[in-house]
């Protein structure tokens, strides 16, 4: 899952401007009768284990998009560079079999207009970015969905196509609205479903109810069992739901996630737009991360430090003797929104291990990290198996 099409000059550039490895070389010429013999090796051996990576929040506000212009005229470029800000996450997504994404904001025509809340429309290189980190698949069902109407719902998706991004929770047409999001991973069929709580009091367009999902049990396990049909072997619900800024899921939550994950079509659940950290929580077999907080935001110096908190949790699939696929290990890794010196996420483990840092410094990561795996653990998370990455 880790192709993506279309933005190979971009990765180029942004690779130069973060200083990453470089590429590997291209193989070299096949000598005469290795062909037969090199496709007898790669006969595909049936994956029994598989990894997925999940992320909070990409949220952008204006202070964001100002970093991201600075970013880019510092590289010598025009428009907007989110690559540094989701750098230190780089390697943990783009090593994982299958990576997901959250596009909380729809995207803009590259000259704009860019505005934050309460009607959002941010760059649309935060696609590029996303893509050049290692995300494979993005929800796109939020409260903000409709922000800019259907022209912005058809934006977004475009430039996740142009970057090579699959997505679900809005669509652009009925047919695609009906069609599930399955991915083939390493050989292994993974449909990814995303449904919001609301869309700010904006209603859907008229004649247009499939534009973007709302959260309804039944039209949920409904599209599962369509994915199930379609051959998903795995499916993962994005949900982005919860009360705004309380780490404690609610009332709502729970009972959602009981009743979603006692049904055999759903996997695991994934969730966003509390723009904080909720606690994971283990229900029978199957794991719910109730908000994995913001990846990316820039909210104002006077907000709760707890807003800028996030996670990236790793899910790893193993397939059962009955052929059925499990979470079998849940591991996080705690980030933060830094919004000085420059604006980006920070992977707390390296940081607060990082003797080129001082002491202080450090420290302060290290409380940060504490606080928010004490979020993660609010519903008996490590008892019931999550590890953290210390």
């Amino acid at each position: 899952m880790k192709a993506k099409a279309g933005i190979a000059l971009f990765v180029v550039l942004a690779l130069a401007a973060c200083d990453a490895p470089e590429a590997s070389q291209p193989p070299g010429p096949i000598t005469p009768g290795a062909t037969a013999t090199a496709t007898a090796a790669a006969a595909p051996t049936p994956r029994t284990e598989l990894t997925v990576v999940a992320a909070g929040d990409l949220l952008v506000h204006p202070a964001l998009t100002e970093q991201a212009a600075a970013d880019a005229r510092r590289s010598g470029r025009d428009g907007h560079d989110f690559t540094q800000v989701l750098a230190a996450v780089r390697n943990r997504v783009s090593a994982a079999d299958l990576a997901i994404c959250h596009m909380e904001t729809p995207l803009a025509e590259p000259d704009g207009p860019f505005t934050g809340w309460p009607a959002f429309s941010v760059p649309p290189q935060l696609a590029d970015a996303a893509a050049w980190a290692g995300f494979d698949t993005c929800s796109t069902a939020s409260n903000h969905s409709l922000d800019t109407g259907v022209a912005g719902i058809a934006r977004t998706l475009d430039n996740l196509d142009r970057v090579g991004l699959r997505h679900t929770g809005t669509a652009r047409s009925a047919a695609e609205a009906a069609r599930p999001n399955i991915l083939d991973v390493a050989g292994v069929k993974v449909g990814q479903l995303s449904y919001t709580l609301s869309f700010n009091d904006i209603e859907l367009p008229a004649g247009r109810p499939w534009a973007a999902n709302r959260i309804d049990r039944d039209a949920i396990l409904a599209e599962a069992r369509r994915a199930r049909a379609a051959g998903a072997e795995i499916v993962i619900l994005s949900m982005h739901w919860g009360t705004e800024y309380r780490n404690e899921p609610n009332g709502d939550q729970h009972d959602l996630a009981r009743q979603l994950l006692a049904a055999p079509e759903i996997d695991l659940i994934v969730g966003h737009h509390a723009h904080v950290v909720q606690p994971f929580e283990k229900i029978g077999a199957k794991w719910v991360a109730y908000g994995m907080g913001n990846l990316t935001t820039r909210f104002g110096d006077d907000s709760p430090e707890n807003t800028q908190d996030a996670v990236v949790p790793e899910f790893t699939f193993r397939r059962t003797a009955a052929g059925r696929w499990e979470v079998v290990e849940v591991t996080v890794l705690p980030t933060w929104m830094e919004y000085r010196p420059a604006a980006r996420v920070i992977d707390l483990v390296a940081a607060s291990a990082d003797p080129r840092l001082p002491a202080w410094r450090r420290a302060d990561y290290a409380r940060i990290h504490k606080r928010i795996m004490d979020y993660v653990d609010m519903r008996g998370a490590l008892a019931a198996g999550l590890r953290a990455p210390y």
